[in-house]
């Protein structure tokens, strides 16, 4: 199983037909999805070749669910026009939205993901890698072929972390990885992810990934330790970071000893969570954790 994205996912590309749509669209395709077409009012009516399958552009996203049954949309538009596309795409009923674009206004992303999620959609992002359910299903900019389906389950505010403990647990695998973005404000968050991945019964061991800044990560290991039975291993990026400066993600800021990284740190192994000191660490972890696992199911 997987959560939120699986091989019967159909996905609509909103700005499919820019230069960052046509190449993931492409990459998406190339990876096993069903992208069932395109949306760009000005170009509806064409299709667009990829390799062995043409795509169609429809004018507006409820065109595109008439037409093709499609439940995902991916945003790759220009930050002045998220807000429409996912209010479009919300109102046109789609039950998932998973916002590409960076440098979104705040008060922009406050108000498209408190009305989608009033519409019953849930969006991931923005300013995020996407998700990708390996061997099912890729809505977003991960790298399909560095990985392979397994029991892991990965959420992360980093992208660049993502692919890395993707790569590094390759050997494994994941049953759904989930970039929720590093903004201040994103629709889908640790705990959603923590909560899918707990019901999932092909998720073994959850693998979380967060960042200096806010209080995202301490609100995580509060869920963990009152609604979480999996094993969970944590990393947090920013252990060198300075006191009181933006590093990187708009959300990573820390002032005082709020929002460090060794306060979530602490956080995150009082709920019992392994956290690790590097990537690497981290992954070295995941594999003994599961190897005891096995030694005591073996037993």
């Amino acid at each position: 199983m997987a959560i939120y994205l699986t091989k019967e996912s159909k996905v609509l590309v909103q700005g499919m037909t820019g230069g960052e749509g046509m190449k993931h669209t492409r990459r998406m395709l190339a990876a096993g999805t069903d992208v069932v077409g395109g949306v760009n009012p000005r170009k509806a009516g064409r299709t667009v070749d990829f390799d062995d399958r043409a795509v169609p552009v429809f004018g507006s996203v409820r065109e595109g669910i008439q037409a093709t049954g499609a439940d995902v949309t991916v945003v790759f538009v220009p930050p002045a026009f998220a807000k429409t596309a996912v209010t479009e795409a919300a109102d046109a009923g789609i039950g998932l939205a998973v916002v590409i674009t960076e440098g979104i206004p705040v008060h922009d992303s406050v108000a498209f993901t408190t009305y989608a999620r009033s519409k019953g959609t849930r969006t991931i992002g923005p300013n995020c890698p996407g998700l990708i359910t390996p061997g099912q299903s890729n809505a977003g900019i991960i790298p399909a072929d560095i990985t392979k389906p397994g029991r892991i389950g990965l959420v992360s505010k980093s992208g660049t972390l993502t692919y890395q403990l993707m790569y590094e647990l390759r050997d494994i695998g994941f049953s759904t990885c989930v970039g929720i973005g590093g903004d201040p404000v994103v629709g889908t968050t640790h705990i959603d992810c923590l909560t899918a991945f707990q019901d999932d019964p092909d998720t073994e061991l959850i693998v979380l990934i967060g960042e200096i800044g806010a209080d995202a990560e301490e609100r995580a290991a509060a869920y963990v330790r009152e609604h979480v039975t999996k094993p969970v291993v944590g990393y947090i990026a920013g252990f060198t970071a300075p006191e009181g400066r933006t590093m990187g993600h708009a959300g990573a800021i820390v002032s005082g000893s709020t929002g460090t990284a060794a306060a979530k740190r602490r956080a995150l192994e009082a709920a019992g969570v392994r956290v690790g000191g590097t990537p690497t660490e981290t992954a070295r972890l995941v594999l003994e954790i599961l190897e005891t696992r096995r030694d005591t199911t073996r037993d």
